[in-house]
């Protein structure tokens, strides 16, 4: 591929380029939320990571959506990241992936070529779900953004919504956090050696594996982590009710994060994090850098799992033996005066 048909890189690529929780909150508001559905089980009233709608009392349909622009210069990598990220959210909710359909914008200047491989990377990563990819939808524009609407489904008696935790709960996370900063780095030349492969092994991995063994362990309740970052979505799933402990040193990060942190290698979408989530946390005794980890906006990130204090060891062990770098990296506690308390060892 000669240089000028590159995918031009986004500084606002992958999850950085949601629109930050705090808008997004007053936008949702003031929609009419017409007759409630007894069977709508999930909607959008508990930010949660999909919709989930009763069909009968064995079988419940899982829809998202989601798409962005690239943060990585290979096309074909980029497909494989967009998509992964979209089929994430059918596994947080605790279900199997079915079909999926391809969201396409693309300049019409562009190679083509560059398009077929976005859309490759996307089709192997479907396949890899278990998904049938049966179609989808493209428009021209001045710019490359590439992504999924996906249908899944889900037994209604083992859905994982975000907000279903319970006091005493331990929380799992189980993928490392840090690509936000690590594109960031890389972006501008500053990344640490490996640090972004690191990071596009993370991001290319389903979640596929995680979301099955967990089924097999008491989860109260699940969510992905990705834009909103770790302790956004965090706060998405205490749901006003509940407050919880995290052990900061105990949270998996990649590797070259932490210096990209400490080299203030920032992102926009990581200071709303902050803005948005930070009223509802408190540090003890937790570096600077460390924070920017726990506000960075991860692009398909992993899962994080309330699950019953007495299968949570044995739940991360057999994560870990599938090769992902799961930790217990927290508790859910009744509701406190602080929401989310990270503390870290002096």
């Amino acid at each position: 591929m000669a240089k000028e048909d590159k995918i031009v890189f986004c500084t606002g690529g992958g999850c950085t380029a949601k629109l930050g929780a705090g808008v997004l909150s007053h936008i949702l508001e003031k929609l009419p939320r017409g007759e409630k559905d007894p069977d709508l089980l999930v909607g959008y009233d508990s930010r949660d990571d999909a919709a989930v709608y009763r069909i009968t009392d064995d079988i419940a349909l899982v829809q998202t959506v989601d798409f962005f622009p690239p943060m990585v210069d290979d096309p074909y990598t980029f497909g494989q990241i967009a998509a992964a990220n979209a089929l994430s959210d059918v596994y947080a909710m605790g279900g199997e992936v079915k079909t999926a359909l391809n969201l396409v914008c693309f300049p019409e200047s562009m190679d083509l070529n560059i398009l077929g491989e976005i859309l490759r990377g996307g089709a192997e990563k479907v396949a890899e779900a278990g998904g049938i990819l049966a179609g989808g939808h493209s428009i021209a524009d001045t710019g490359v953004k590439y992504g999924l609407s996906v249908t899944g489904l889900v037994d209604p008696r083992r859905l994982t919504a975000n907000d279903t935790g319970k006091p005493g709960d331990k929380l799992i996370l189980t993928k490392a956090l840090g690509v936000g900063l690590i594109c960031t780095a890389n972006r501008v030349g500053e990344a640490a050696p490996g640090a972004m492969d690191a990071a596009v092994a993370s991001m290319t991995t389903l979640n596929r594996s995680a979301a099955e063994i967990s089924r097999s362990y008491d989860v109260h309740a699940a969510t992905d982590v990705t834009g909103f970052s770790f302790l956004g979505h965090l706060h998405e799933m205490m749901g006003g009710r509940l407050s919880c402990r995290i052990d900061g040193s105990a949270v998996p990060v990649l590797p070259g994060a932490w210096q990209a942190a400490d080299d203030c290698l920032y992102t926009a979408a990581g200071q709303r994090n902050r803005n948005h989530t930070g009223p509802f946390v408190r540090f003890e005794n937790v570096p600077f850098a460390m924070q920017e980890i726990l506000f960075d906006p991860q692009t398909s990130g992993g899962l994080m799992l309330a699950v019953a204090p007495e299968e949570a060891e044995s739940l991360r062990d057999e994560l870990q033996k599938a090769g992902l770098p799961a930790q217990i990296v927290g508790e859910i506690t009744e509701k406190r005066d602080a929401e989310i308390v990270v503390s870290y060892p002096e």
